[in-house]
């Protein structure tokens, strides 16, 4: 139960942040269009190291 509960956590807290990091970036591009490609790199980025912390979760508790 609580590797479970590890996990669950976990996709939370990447589902908040990937919810985050995509709000902000669609702000920053809405104040400045022309920052776009910068921000979506840096963005993709983030989302892709939020989103590891799930796969690092169910590796190390499986």
């Amino acid at each position: 139960m609580s590797g479970n509960l590890h996990v669950g956590i976990a996709a939370l807290g990447a589902a908040l942040a990937v919810g985050l990091i995509g709000a902000k970036a669609a702000e920053a591009v809405g104040r400045n269009p022309g920052s776009a490609t910068p921000v979506m790199v840096q963005s993709i980025l983030a989302i892709a190291f939020a989103e590891a912390i799930v796969f690092y979760t169910l590796f190390l508790v499986k």
